[in-house]
């Protein structure tokens, strides 16, 4: 295809940017971290750019993309241990305040921005949204690395099985058996494939705007009002994890105090309203962690505290906030 091999390769750039937002989303459901996405992307598009004149046409730049993107996914899987939340590693914490695992043995928040192109049809917005929420990424992360492509490719991206067994270099069969098995591991799991997702409305805005006041007033008794009786709260690095509103209020009162003086900037992560929390500090406030709320029929349902100032950088945040 000469489009792919111009004098100047403005086009080959163009038609491979084109498909950056989509085959960054592919690979943090694979991967499970927005860092490892964005190596995985820029990685997709060193090799395709040295073997832009071997492209043939024979399928389209997009499923070549998402060939090559499978290809470094899997490569970067291979024997590797599972991403996971603290919820996924065992009971609610009973009061420890629990130990700390490495970085790379949990799932992490990405940017809206970097995974879901808001002007595209509102149907697949909402599509983009559901499918990389926190439990469905933890979810896939069960999966084998090939029965995770399958399922992302067939349940998610809506390609044909014959689409699919061409990209892995197998058969029909083959794909229908890897989908089988992976949506039965999914269903194990309390997860499926279901892609629709809930609007931002304005009672939930509103939710949100008390949560931010209360907790930057350190208003215990105004928070857990805003609480469903059966929320959760985590804080990965830390594997503990908490489940119900008492259990919850006892943390705000108790270690969660370290919290008090805090600031919360709005963002947006895994197609949810999301914050950048920072602590009190010399001068103004630092970054400390990444706050994810689960929101559902007026009341929080989930908090995620990614406690890594590393992300910020992400999500185009300050590492500090001046008084």
């Amino acid at each position: 295809m000469t489009h792919l091999v111009g004098q100047d390769g403005t086009a080959a750039v163009a038609a491979f940017d084109a498909h950056r937002v989509e085959l960054t989303a592919y690979c943090y459901r694979m991967l499970g971290s927005a860092f490892e996405a964005d190596d995985a992307v820029q990685e997709t598009m060193v090799r395709a750019w040295r073997g832009r004149a071997s492209f043939e046409g024979r399928s389209s730049v997009r499923a070549w993309l998402y060939r090559i993107a499978t290809n470094v996914c899997l490569d970067l899987l291979a024997g590797r241990a599972r991403r996971a939340l603290p919820a996924g590693l065992g009971p609610a914490a009973t009061g420890e305040f629990g130990r700390e695992r490495p970085g790379a043995a949990w799932i992490q928040p990405v940017p809206d921005a970097m995974v879901i192109d808001v002007g595209a049809d509102p149907a697949d917005v909402a599509v983009a949204r559901a499918s990389v929420r926190l439990a469905f990424v933890a979810a896939l992360q069960h999966l084998p690395p090939r029965q995770r492509a399958v399922l992302i490719l067939r349940d998610v991206l809506r390609w044909s099985a014959a689409d699919v067994a061409a990209l892995l270099d197998t058969t029909e069969t083959a794909v229908h058996s890897a989908l089988a098995r992976a949506r039965a591991t999914l269903a194990q799991h309390g997860a499926d494939t279901d892609t629709t997702t809930d609007r931002l409305d304005d009672d939930h805005r509103a939710l949100l705007d008390r949560y931010v006041d209360a907790f930057e007033r350190y208003d215990v008794d105004s928070l857990v009002a805003l609480l469903h009786e059966d929320a959760t709260l985590s804080m990965p690095p830390i594997t503990y994890w908490f489940a119900g509103r008492a259990a919850i209020e006892a943390w705000w009162r108790g270690d969660g105090t370290v919290c008090r003086g805090s600031r919360l900037v709005a963002t947006r992560a895994n197609g949810r309203p999301a914050f950048g929390q920072y602590h009190a500090g010399t001068g103004g406030h630092d970054a400390f962690a990444i706050v994810l709320l689960d929101v559902d029929g007026g009341r929080i349902t989930g908090i995620e505290t990614f406690v890594d100032p590393a992300l910020f950088s992400l999500f185009g945040l300050p590492a500090h906030l001046s008084r």
